[in-house]
């Protein structure tokens, strides 16, 4: 039994389904995503090029911004394959193993943005409750440690899931809801138990984004504790502005996120564009908005923006 598993594993392929609800429009998604596309890479590299060439940006809170995009690039990179495939050159079916691989990374970019917005709490709440002591307490080198910290874990978390979904019996032909390959998707498709993947897919769930979330609650609860002692009402909102771009980037990072868990778990049966929907939301607007939100909010990009923008203009 166990052979006939591994040889239907073997050569399975998976269907990925696309958009059949918008039939006739595929065209015009296709060209909207690849907007949407478009806007996020240009935007990430931008941030990632004024902070290289910005030396007041040199500071612990532009590095974990850096890494953001870094890593928001990674998102975008990790779907656009198989979505080029699917709306554009109509090539739905992917192989077993790189379905599997788009899964890792897709998961790995995902765990790996909440631990980096965790890091930048971490970063505001020391700037903002011990400023006095932040280049001696958030030094480059233990930037560098805490950005190492953070791809360590969700490698570890991630890299159990491919091997997981590898010792189950797949059928030859699967389709999945979506143009891309998420974990929850797939283990809705072996023939097996898959109460093993289930669990540990809900641990790490927990471990990492239910860990990360809380923390970063807390900081923000203490942020507030030592803001409202401030005496100055303009000073606390000129404190307080400092930690708006942040909690747009946590906001549309993890209000999506939860949205997709709670629908894959609870909404089962709810009609499958809201579950492409949600999904979409969860992997298209955080990486576009983050260079967006931060371009507006933080002085010193929007001061370099608009000088490459008239550099080009003129």
């Amino acid at each position: 039994m166990g052979n006939f598993g591994t040889n239907i594993t073997s050569t399975t392929s998976f269907t990925l389904t696309g958009f059949p609800e918008v039939e006739g429009l595929e065209h015009w998604l296709a060209a909207f995503l690849l907007l949407l596309y478009a806007i996020s890479i240009l935007g990430n590299i931008l941030i990632l090029f004024i902070i290289k060439e910005e030396q007041s940006l040199h500071q612990p809170m532009y590095y974990f911004l850096s890494l953001l995009s870094v890593n928001d690039l990674g998102v975008s990179f990790s779907t656009l394959p198989t979505i080029l495939a699917t709306l554009c050159f109509h090539v739905p079916e992917t192989a077993f193993d790189a379905c599997l691989t788009q899964m890792f990374f897709i998961h790995f970019f995902s765990w790996t943005e909440s631990g980096i917005l965790l890091a930048m709490s971490v970063d505001r709440y020391v700037a903002i409750c011990n400023p006095l002591h932040y280049s001696t307490v958030l030094t480059d080198t233990r930037v560098a440690h805490m950005g190492i910290s953070i791809i360590i874990r969700s490698f570890c978390m991630v890299f159990p899931l491919p091997f997981l979904l590898k010792r189950l019996p797949f059928c030859k032909d699967n389709m999945l809801t979506h143009s891309y390959c998420l974990h929850p998707d797939l283990i809705r498709l072996p023939r097996g138990d898959t109460t093993i993947n289930s669990t540990y897919g809900l641990f790490i769930v927990i471990s990492a984004f239910g860990v990360d979330s809380v923390l970063i609650l807390l900081s923000y609860a203490l942020i507030l504790h030592s803001v409202l002692a401030i005496a100055s009402q303009e000073e606390r909102l000129k404190t307080l502005n400092t930690c708006v771009s942040h909690i747009c980037a946590v906001l549309i990072f993890y209000v999506p996120m939860v949205s997709v868990s709670m629908v894959h778990r609870f909404g089962k049966h709810a009609p499958e564009y809201v579950h492409k929907f949600m999904s979409l939301v969860y992997l298209f607007v955080p990486p576009m908005l983050n260079p967006i939100i931060y371009s507006i909010k933080t002085k010193e990009i929007r001061k370099k923006l608009h000088k490459i923008l008239l550099g080009t203009r003129y």
